[in-house]
């Protein structure tokens, strides 16, 4: 290949053809199913499918079909079939619902506006992961204007995965012809450790979500006339979380915990290495906060193997300016569990739920609505040509090696497809690095970082070519 052709080409595409339609996309709130009960009727889930379906159509890709699928009340799929020149058959995902707007966005930015500051594009999306259908099919396309061959290629791009991806199933099952069955997946929903080299994921937790409700009364009480006789419900939601998470030291029960791989820890060493301080500094802490004092290399493996519980939404009490002295009837929780990569989360949500509910303090009626755990994933060991194109496309595109690494979130999709094909190679990788911040405020997408993870991917291409030719 020629790497700097590659690059060229990549960079114009990004900057003509990717970019301006990533503003267009940010603009459309098409929130997952999830977060959005009614997104069939808002219609917004249609519009951003048919907008990168129209993409998808005029880009330049001879013998591409790209179409949507829609399943009855399952959000839309798109999928684009790319003919190709060698044996093989390479599945590329990603997709294109999104989290919530969120709060405490910074001056000038907004969930649903596009700004570009410098080479990065903020607003819900962009990064996680909108551009992942315009740089498969641009990586496809630098491939074959180098004059290489390619395998045949199939996008697969969802619009449930921020939901649990619970619609893939069945489309998995209705495009199971067009599927066939891949050698190689590509992902580009990941993270990467920094915005100087290419990373590949070798792991993804599982998660466990659930609303946790304590009910003590049937309606408000004056807090002089019941406090003391009448318990608090949120004293006795702190009780029964102290059953799953010492509240000291942040331990989950010994149901969630698995033993941690020997490759991983080396793995966090060589992560740890390399990240130095930004493993800490990335994130936005307040005034003089900070972890609990650990290792480098062990707060990476509690991101990645070690289970960890998130209080993520409550409900039941007013804001604080409008808060009454009353006792409250009610105080729920929304829990996230993020599960070691090998756990089987649906008996991880059965013993969980027993531990929650069993035994209510003082008779309270005490709930745990499970939302749906999923399994987390652990790569199969890479193949030497995988390892080895990823490290050269990486020094050629970055000028630095290429660096694995676990990843503390969840991508349901790698779990099924790891089980459906268990012979697949999986190069999963993306653009979320230090402070982009997917799912919150100020979200980002750098850029340089997309252009250069678009013309390794093509290296990939171009090396699963060459191998089975």
């Amino acid at each position: 290949m020629n790497d700097q052709h590659i690059a060229e080409f990549v960079e114009t595409t990004w900057d003509d053809r990717i970019v301006p339609t990533l503003h267009d996309y940010i603009r459309i709130p098409n929130q997952s199913p999830h977060f959005d009960r009614d997104w069939e009727r808002a219609g917004h889930m249609q519009r951003a499918a048919e907008l990168l379906l129209d993409w998808a159509r005029t880009f330049e890709l001879d013998g591409a079909e790209a179409r949507i699928v829609t399943l009855p009340g399952r959000t839309p799929v798109i999928v684009v079939d790319v003919p190709g020149s060698a044996p093989g058959n390479v599945l590329l995902y990603g997709h294109y619902d999104k989290q919530p707007p969120f709060t405490g966005w910074a001056e000038g930015l907004s969930a649903w506006e596009p700004v570009l500051r410098g080479e990065r594009l903020y607003g819900r999306g962009g990064a996680d992961d909108g551009y992942a259908i315009f740089a498969s099919m641009t990586a496809i396309a630098a491939v074959r204007r180098a004059g290489l061959p390619h395998a045949r290629c199939l996008l697969l791009i969802e619009g449930c995965e921020e939901s649990g991806s619970f619609d893939l199933p069945f489309y998995l099952e209705a495009l199971d012809d067009d599927i066939g069955t891949p050698d190689l997946v590509i992902c580009l929903d990941a993270e990467c450790g920094n915005y100087d080299q290419l990373w590949l994921t070798t792991s993804l937790r599982g998660m466990l979500s659930g609303t946790l409700t304590v009910e003590i009364l049937t309606e408000g009480v004056h807090s002089g006339v019941a406090g003391g006789i009448v318990p608090s419900s949120f004293r006795l939601l702190r009780t029964i979380l102290e059953r799953v998470e010492d509240g000291a030291t942040g331990a989950l029960a010994d149901v969630l915990q698995v033993q941690i791989p020997t490759e991983a820890a080396q793995q966090a060493k060589s992560v740890a290495a390399t990240l130095g301080d930004a493993v800490v500094e990335r994130f936005p802490w307040a005034s003089a906060s900070r972890p609990e004092p650990d290792t480098y290399p062990d707060l990476l493996l509690a991101n990645t193997w070690i289970p960890s519980l998130g209080v993520v939404g409550l409900s039941g009490a007013p804001e604080v300016e409008n808060a009454g002295n009353t006792l409250r009837p009610h105080t729920a929780a929304k829990l996230v569990f993020r599960l070691p990569p090998t756990l089987d989360a649906e008996a991880a949500a059965e013993a969980v739920q027993a531990l929650l509910e069993r035994d209510p303090p003082t008779g309270a009626k005490v709930t745990f609505q499970l939302d749906g755990p999923h399994t987390g994933w652990h790569a199969p060991p890479f193949a030497d040509w995988l390892s080895e194109s990823a490290d050269r496309a990486s020094q050629a595109f970055f000028g630095r090696p290429m660096l694995t690494m676990g990843c503390g979130g969840t991508i349901p999709f790698m779990k099924m497809l790891g089980d459906r094909f268990p012979g697949v190679q999986f190069a999963v990788t993306g653009v979320l690095g230090p402070n982009s911040n997917a799912h919150g405020p100020n979200e980002f997408l750098d850029i340089p970082t997309g252009k250069r993870v678009t013309s390794c991917m093509a290296a990939l291409l171009a090396d699963h070519a060459r191998r089975t030719s």
